[in-house]
């Protein structure tokens, strides 16, 4: 397998996971962060993909931070395969404090963002992950309303731009049966080891189902 194909991990704090921001050749893997890009990684590194590993995640993103950056932490490193996590910043800065992005807004720079970057790199497999919460901790109940429109929202532009579309939070919501919410995300929203687990195996799954790997 080729040496030079990247594959690139987006989004906010949950695919940030704490990674390191330290340039150059970096052995032991922790620009990948603590989360479900690292054991995607590390995953596919075992069974002998030499592919190379980006995440570029930066906590706090909602998808307007996203769309801003996309350029340099996106395109200019012409991912073979770009993965999306985005929108609970989205949903949470506006019920903790009026700054988030309304449901139209949302799917509007959401589309530019996947347009313009099917425009830029046409050989690009995009991969969309759902947003999703947990009912605890800081998750109020109206939260899962706001999370469900944008999960509508982000399985139609998988099916609009021919991306690979991941079900998060249906995972998760499988996953309530077999161990309280705590156990996912403590807070409601930062998935625990088990969540970031639970992300890869969904992720792994749902790339695999498509064909790409």
């Amino acid at each position: 397998m080729s040496t030079t194909r990247c594959i690139l991990f987006q989004g906010d704090s949950i695919t940030d996971a704490k990674r390191s921001r330290q340039d150059g050749n970096d052995v032991h893997g922790l620009h990948l962060g603590c989360g479900y890009a690292m054991l995607i990684a590390a995953q596919l590194g075992r069974e002998g993909d030499l592919s190379c590993f980006r995440n570029l995640g930066i906590s706090g993103n909602r998808i307007t931070d996203l769309y801003a950056r996309i350029k340099e932490h996106g395109w200019n490193h012409q991912p073979q395969l770009l993965s999306i996590l985005i929108g609970v910043n989205d949903t949470w800065h506006e019920f903790m404090r009026s700054a988030g992005v309304d449901i139209a807004r949302f799917a509007r720079v959401y589309s530019m963002l996947l347009n313009d970057t099917r425009q830029r790199l046409p050989a690009c497999q995009l991969v969309l992950c759902d947003p999703f919460v947990l009912p605890c901790g800081v998750v109020e109940d109206e939260w899962r309303a706001d999370i469900d429109q944008r999960r509508r929202v982000v399985r139609e532009l998988a099916h609009e731009t021919g991306a690979i579309h991941v079900p998060l939070q249906d995972a998760f919501d499988h996953a309530l049966g077999i161990a309280a919410a705590e156990h996912w995300a403590a807070d409601g929203v930062h998935p625990t080891p088990a969540g970031h687990a639970l992300i890869a195996e969904t992720w792994l799954a749902a790339v695999r189902k498509a064909g790409w790997l």
